[in-house]
């Protein structure tokens, strides 16, 4: 029986990847007890029994890696722990980092690479795109007012506001567009990212790249029905060649490891890469739903176990995200909340 720690089990309106993962992994053809990692009590995932069989509140990643490791620690000498699939972007640069340390005490990780990580970077998209061979709109990256006129200027409204690594903003004039850019600069500092908008279908990809070149699955889909706050909510499956042959080189050439999802838009026969996550979507439960759990195959990766690499799969078929209901006992918020772990 493998105890796999899962984060990123915020099941609201901006869900995390992990309520996917934990499906995933229960799914699988492992033998495996899903440890929720939350950072708050009222993340729903705490209370989901039957898929989170214990879950333990983490200290923030702003508190440092120090307290990241003995929370590890602890939950491995009192419970035991064999591997951790981190799944939210602000924490990952202490997992990764860390890598090695917990590797040491028996904790296995599958993650990129510090130098692949910081791929994610908005600034290193057109790098990343002219080696894969697509395209990615265009992009001014600024550090003052000025700059913010002039690209604007220049590309035109609407124009994305984007931070180097988080928070975009549709902006439809200079005075949207300021207001966007102090919140970036005051919550991240600079460079900010003005970018076009493109105007197109929204696809992605979900993978797990071997770390030497290759994969251990892909699946592409098209977004249909997307939240207020961008989130997925209907899709479909779809093999649109030139993307997945795009996102093959880019495994290839950068050897990515663990992880990832490729955020594109495709128009005129073009695609535009927009964003890349160094992580599970909060929608890979629908790779595994068409017979590819990637969740599982990074599990047994980290495991050193043998991993499937078959990916084939039909396009058409249908994922549809809905809203459910449960009944607990508030013993399970007090304990949570109280002992930091129920």
């Amino acid at each position: 029986m493998y105890k796999v720690a899962v984060s990123g089990i915020n099941a609201v309106d901006n869900p995390g990847p992990g309520i996917g993962i934990a499906k995933s992994l229960k799914e699988s053809d492992l033998e495996v007890m899903v440890l929720g990692l939350a950072y708050d009590a009222m993340e729903p995932g705490i209370y989901m029994k039957w898929l989170i069989d214990k879950s333990y509140i983490m200290p923030y990643p702003s508190k440092g890696e120090n307290l990241l490791i003995e929370r590890l620690l602890y939950i491995k000498n009192n419970f035991g722990l064999d591997a951790v699939i981190p799944a939210l972007d602000a924490e990952l640069p202490l997992f990764i980092k860390n890598a090695s340390l917990l590797e040491n005490y028996e904790i296995k990780t599958f993650l990129p690479t510090n130098d692949q990580f910081k791929l994610r970077g908005k600034d290193k998209l057109p790098e990343v795109a002219d080696k894969i061979g697509v395209k990615i709109p265009k992009t001014k990256v600024i550090t003052s007012y000025e700059e913010l006129i002039e690209a604007t200027e220049k590309l035109g409204f609407p124009v994305m506001i984007k931070g180097l690594f988080y928070k975009a903003y549709k902006a439809y004039n200079i005075s949207q567009a300021t207001s966007y850019f102090n919140s970036i600069v005051e919550e991240w500092g600079y460079p900010v990212i003005v970018q076009e908008v493109i105007s197109g279908e929204e696809i992605n990809v979900v993978g797990v790249g071997d770390g030497k070149g290759g994969h251990f699955g892909l699946l592409g889909i098209k977004k249909l029905w997307i939240t207020s706050l961008g989130k997925i909510w209907t899709g479909v499956t779809i093999k649109n060649e030139k993307l997945l042959s795009a996102t093959e080189k880019f495994i290839s050439e950068f050897h990515w490891k663990g992880a990832f999802e490729f955020e594109c838009i495709t128009k005129d026969n073009e695609i535009y890469l927009i964003e890349i996550n160094p992580r599970f979507p909060a929608w890979v439960y629908f790779a595994t739903g068409v017979g590819i759990n990637l969740p599982a195959r990074l599990l047994k990766a980290a495991l050193g176990l043998e991993v499937e690499r078959d990916w084939n799969y039909e396009p058409g078929k249908f994922y549809i995200r809905f809203t459910d209901d449960f009944v607990t006992d508030i013993s399970e918020f007090q304990k949570i909340t109280l002992k930091g772990e129920c």
